[in-house]
């Protein structure tokens, strides 16, 4: 029985949006699961960092900073260390995904239903993205499934809820995006049971502050042969 959720948001150079992603975090209703909000500032550059150490603490129980430029995927890890929840979900620091379904992802688990849950853009019919995006995605989300066994549609997916016990003692060795691939490969090997609820997209552009880049791409294929066969 879910009882609290921790929410772990991720960000770097997000000034302009990441106390409305805060304050829309916060407002959310979870019909009695208490709330846990981690943010943690991956050695921002543009003000965000300074905005956070003024008001963040009004907004987020615990703020965490790294005094270097890691990745997303380190990110993360410093703050699944320190989530105090039965349940933790991702949230990004923008608004591509929408706080308000939060609850909708977090309630397979929260019911029994399922022991991971995975938000999928795909099982939205009306998914708003770029077909070039939309095209990596399916490649790598495709090619996760055969290393895996699992039949996912996102893999790429932000949202991505968890048992507090599982990610917790998880082991993350990929400092970028390649978290999803790696996590996803871990998941399966644990043999957890995953489902997939469909969720919104709102995406950006790179003018807009999307980060990830065809890199992380050739990184993703990477990672999905790495740890399917690794720890």
């Amino acid at each position: 029985m879910a009882n609290k959720l921790s929410i772990i948001i991720p960000v770097y150079n997000e000034k302009d949006l990441i106390i409305d992603v805060l304050k829309k975090v916060n407002s959310i209703d979870l019909n009695g699961i208490e709330k846990e909000i981690i943010v943690i500032d991956d050695c921002s550059t543009d003000g965000t960092r300074d905005i956070l150490k003024e008001v963040g603490n009004q907004y987020a129980n615990k703020v965490l900073y790294h005094e270097v430029n890691q990745g997303k995927g380190a990110a993360l890890k410093t703050g699944f260390s320190e989530i105090t929840g039965n349940i933790a979900i991702v949230q990004d620091a923008d608004f591509e995904y929408d706080p308000e379904e939060i609850p909708s992802v977090i309630k397979p688990i929260a019911e029994g239903k399922a022991d991971v849950v995975y938000g999928s853009r795909f099982l939205n019919k009306e998914y708003k993205g770029y077909k070039q995006n939309q095209l990596a995605n399916k490649v790598l989300t495709g090619l996760s499934n055969m290393m895996t066994g699992l039949k996912v549609t996102d893999m790429e997916t932000c949202y991505k809820a968890f048992p507090a016990e599982f990610i917790k003692n998880i082991d993350i060795k990929e400092k970028r995006f390649g978290f999803e691939p790696e996590i996803t490969a871990k998941v399966a090997r644990a043999k957890m049971k995953l489902v997939e609820v469909p969720i919104s997209y709102y995406p950006r552009t790179k003018e807009e502050g999307k980060k990830i880049n065809m890199k992380d791409g050739i990184r993703a294929l990477y990672c999905i042969a790495r740890y399917r066969f690794k720890k």
